[in-house]
C-alpha cells in the first residue's frame, strides 16, 4: 500500500512540474510603463503599489494564454492591451485565473461569428468568446480592441466587454449571473435591476448601450463596460446598479476615477 502511496505522489509532482514548466516567465517590453500610462487609463488611476500589482497579474495572464495574429501584425502593445483587457474585471481579486481560455486571437477587422470568417457572411462581429470547437479561444477585432482603448471617453471596450463574458462562463453558463462571483444576498436584486434596465432600454429611457438589451449576458457585459470606462458618469446615472457591480468585482471606483479594492 506504501508503495501506492509513492506511485501516486510521484506522479502528481510529475504533473505538477510538467504545468509549471508550461508556465514560463513573462518578460514585458522595456517601455511596458509608459505603454500602460498611455492607453490604459485604469492603470493610470492606481496607486504606485496596486500598478505593480496589475503589471504581475498582467505578467501571470500572459504566462498561460497565448495571443496570436490572424491574417495581421499585431505588436507588443497589442498584447498589453489584451493583458489589460483580462486583469481589469478581476483586480479586485487576488488569486484570479481564467481556467476557461488558452488562447486570443485577433483579427484584422470584423468577422463572421459562426465560422469567424472575414471574407464572407455577416462580417459585424467585433468579439466573441469561442464555443464547441473554439473552446477556450477569445477572437477580437484587432481595431475594436484598440479603439476601446484609444477612445477612454467611451461607454465601450470590447476587451474588457469579451472577459466579463469569460468571468459570467466561470459557473459554467453564459447568463448574465457571475454566481462565482455574486453573494447569494446581492443575486436577487442584481436581476431586479438588471430587468428593470432591460425594460427601460427597449423603451429608450436609458443610456446604456441597447445591445444589452439583447439577453442579461451581454446586459452584464455591457454595463461593466461602462462601469469600468466611465465609473463616475455610471454612479450618476445609475447608482443602485453601480454598487452592485462594485460588490462583484470587489472594486471601489471613486467619483475622481481612482481604483481601490472594496473590502
Amino acid at each position: 500500500m506504501q508503495a501506492i502511496y509513492i506511485i501516486v505522489f510521484v506522479l502528481l509532482l510529475v504533473i505538477y512540474l510538467l504545468r509549471e514548466k508550461k508556465r514560463k516567465p513573462v518578460a514585458l517590453p522595456d517601455n511596458y510603463d509608459d505603454m500602460m500610462e498611455k492607453h490604459v487609463a485604469f492603470y493610470r488611476n492606481l496607486s504606485a503599489e496596486d500598478q505593480a500589482r496589475f503589471v504581475d497579474k498582467v505578467k501571470d495572464f500572459l504566462s498561460y494564454v497565448r495571443i496570436h495574429g490572424v491574417n495581421t501584425e499585431i505588436t507588443e502593445l497589442d498584447k498589453m492591451l489584451v493583458a489589460a483587457s483580462a486583469v481589469i474585471p478581476i483586480f479586485g481579486f487576488d488569486e484570479w485565473k481564467y481556467h476557461t481560455v488558452k488562447d486570443v486571437l485577433l483579427y484584422p477587422g470584423s468577422f463572421n461569428n459562426e465560422n469567424f470568417s472575414t471574407e464572407n457572411g455577416d462580417l459585424r462581429t467585433l468579439g466573441m468568446v469561442g464555443d464547441g470547437a473554439m473552446q477556450q479561444v477569445v477572437v477580437f477585432s484587432l481595431p475594436s480592441l484598440r479603439e476601446g482603448f484609444r477612445r477612454e471617453r467611451d461607454k465601450e471596450n470590447t476587451g474588457i466587454h469579451e472577459f466579463v463574458h469569460l468571468l459570467d462562463k466561470e459557473d459554467g453558463a453564459v447568463d448574465g449571473i457571475p454566481e462565482i462571483l455574486l453573494t447569494k444576498q446581492y443575486s436577487i436584486p442584481w436581476l431586479k435591476f438588471m430587468s428593470q434596465e432591460i425594460g427601460k432600454m427597449k423603451n429608450n429611457r436609458s443610456d446604456i448601450n441597447i445591445y444589452g438589451a439583447t439577453n442579461k449576458a451581454e446586459f452584464f457585459a455591457v454595463a461593466s463596460e461602462y462601469f469600468f470606462q466611465q465609473p463616475h458618469l455610471f454612479k450618476e446615472k445609475h447608482p443602485e446598479l453601480f454598487e452592485l457591480l462594485e460588490k462583484i468585482f470587489h472594486q471601489d471606483l471613486d467619483e475622481d476615477g481612482d481604483v481601490g479594492i472594496k473590502n
